[in-house]
């Protein structure tokens, strides 16, 4: 049971949540806040006080004022009218992060929703009872057109999955023993403006890149032993010099994969420096460490951070109109992941290239077992050159490309989603790549070992370069290479070359 209290959910705890469907509850202080804040919007309320989307409309609708025997009708109004999501359908780990970040950002007080819909996000994630929700559709400034989906499974409406099964809501709250929600005033807005959902997606994305730079450090360590590279670019006493502490880690990372490897031993036929994209392997995965953690600070604070609009202040009982939907920060942050992403899959790439070239190697040409009767893997430069042209044009800032909307009152926008979901695109292209560039090394290895057979490799190089045999045999004759992509990706997926070589280290 995972206690949210609106300010120690991390990104690790949302993927427990999301992934592994821990149950959730509510801190007894989050509960506390959420009936103070209800509270205090009744307050001002009935000092006639305008509160925006509680009696007043929201958007270019602002001027226009709610009565209160209306508020039930409006607020389901405001939650049909914003249900807008278009497809593909986000998956239900998703969805559950979406409403995990939602719920634990409610518990900070600064919405004054009804603490029954609050407690409802608690229900959806225990009962395993997940909205059908589209995942297109919002423009980043909160992300209503989208939401909006989930508060519509809370009144009876539109499909859910419940416990695996897809169905009506009506039909899963029957079969949970749950009563719809009754929307009173400002719950419309409390459920669909947020930023629940891009940084819901985003977290997942860094809990699988986290993943993935890791797996990165250990294929292209398998690499430098496939090309019998330098291993000076490793020293740490060179990063103590250079301080940044991406490339430190990487460098340290793939120096113990290879601990014990023959690519250590002293060859004076070695070149004094190996091409920029084996020199520079553990430096530029050091960038991707940098700006993962500069985008997990920031996806921290959001999904520890009140984004209402307007914002209630329970200690100044007050209530202020602001611009706390804004998450720009944490946008560029992703767009500035989609730009090293690129540059780690360029450099993979021309491993690739290089690993295939008998002047970096002094192995044959493609790797192949047997030059005049085996092609190898010559053609196969042209699927992951393909995949690294999708990531380049992935990796193109998008977050500055919006219109106004709302009669010109919403003129500013940065699409985290859209943001988010082409950083995921990127993700699953890198893992590609990166099983090829495994075929690539474990080619080249088995052919070392061809010629030297008592060949010495890391004891963490050498378990990932068995638990990729046991899977994807050595290439002695041309074959479907298709099913050598779509194995070799599995492994990059399933993350069981990186516990292999975990074991050793």
């Amino acid at each position: 049971m995972i206690v949210l209290d609106g300010n120690g959910l991390d990104i690790e705890t949302l993927r427990k949540i999301a992934v592994d469907r821990a149950e959730v509850s509510i801190a007894e202080d989050g509960e506390a806040r959420l009936k103070e804040s209800r509270q205090l919007v009744y307050d001002l309320v009935e000092r006639n006080v305008p509160v925006y989307g509680f009696n007043t409309g929201v958007g270019w609708n602002k001027d226009r004022h709610i009565a209160a025997d209306y508020f039930k009708q409006y607020n389901e109004n405001l939650i049909h009218s914003h249900t807008l999501g278009v497809g593909p359908e986000a998956s239900e780990e998703e969805v559950r992060a979406a409403m995990a970040v939602r719920l634990n950002c409610l518990l900070r007080g600064n919405t004054g929703i009804q603490p029954e819909i609050a407690r409802r996000y608690a229900e959806f994630l225990n009962l395993h009872l997940h909205p059908v929700v589209p995942e297109r559709g919002s423009v980043g400034e909160g992300d209503i057109a989208i939401l909006s989906h989930i508060g519509l499974a809370m009144i009876g409406e539109g499909d859910v999955h419940y416990r695996g099964e897809r169905m009506t809501s009506a039909e899963a709250h029957k079969r949970a023993g749950l009563r719809f929600v009754t929307l009173g005033p400002k719950d419309g807005l409390a459920i669909v403006s947020s930023n629940a959902f891009g940084i819901g997606q985003g977290a997942l994305v860094l809990a699988d890149l986290a993943a993935l730079v890791d797996q990165a450090d250990l294929i292209y360590a398998v690499s430098l032993e496939g090309l019998n590279g330098n291993t000076s670019p490793l020293d740490p006493k060179v990063h103590e010099a250079r301080r940044l502490p991406g490339q430190t880690a990487s460098a340290a990372l793939v120096s113990r994969y290879l601990k014990g490897s023959a690519v250590y031993d002293p060859n004076p036929d070695k070149p004094v420096q190996d091409p920029i994209c084996f020199r520079s392997g553990a430096y530029i995965h050091g960038a991707l460490r940098d700006a993962l953690a500069f985008a997990e600070s920031y996806a921290l604070l959001q999904m520890n951070s009140s984004d209402d609009n307007p914002c209630l202040l329970l200690e100044d009982r007050r209530i202020i109109s602001c611009s706390n939907f804004e998450c720009t920060t944490i946008t560029a942050a992703f767009e500035m992941l989609g730009i090293v992403l690129s540059h780690v899959s360029r450099l993979s790439c021309y491993r690739m290239h290089k690993l295939g070239m008998p002047a970096f190697t002094g192995l044959p040409r493609f790797l192949t077992p047997e030059e005049t009767h085996v092609h190898a893997f010559g053609a196969l430069q042209k699927p992951y050159t393909l995949l690294d042209t999708e990531i380049r044009h992935l990796s193109n800032p998008s977050s500055v490309d919006y219109m106004a909307v709302a009669g010109e009152i919403e003129d500013h926008a940065n699409n985290l989603p859209h943001v988010v979901q082409r950083i995921r695109k990127i993700s699953d292209n890198l893992k590609y790549i990166l099983g090829m560039e495994m075929m690539h090394a474990a080619q080249a290895i088995t052919l070392r070992i061809q010629q030297t057979p008592d060949l010495r490799l890391g004891a963490a190089t050498q378990a990932a370069y068995d638990a990729y045999r046991a899977v994807v045999p050595w290439y002695d004759r041309d074959r479907n290479l298709s099913r050598d992509i779509e194995a070799s990706y599995q492994l990059v997926l399933s993350g069981r070359l990186l516990d292999a070589a975990k074991k050793l280290i």
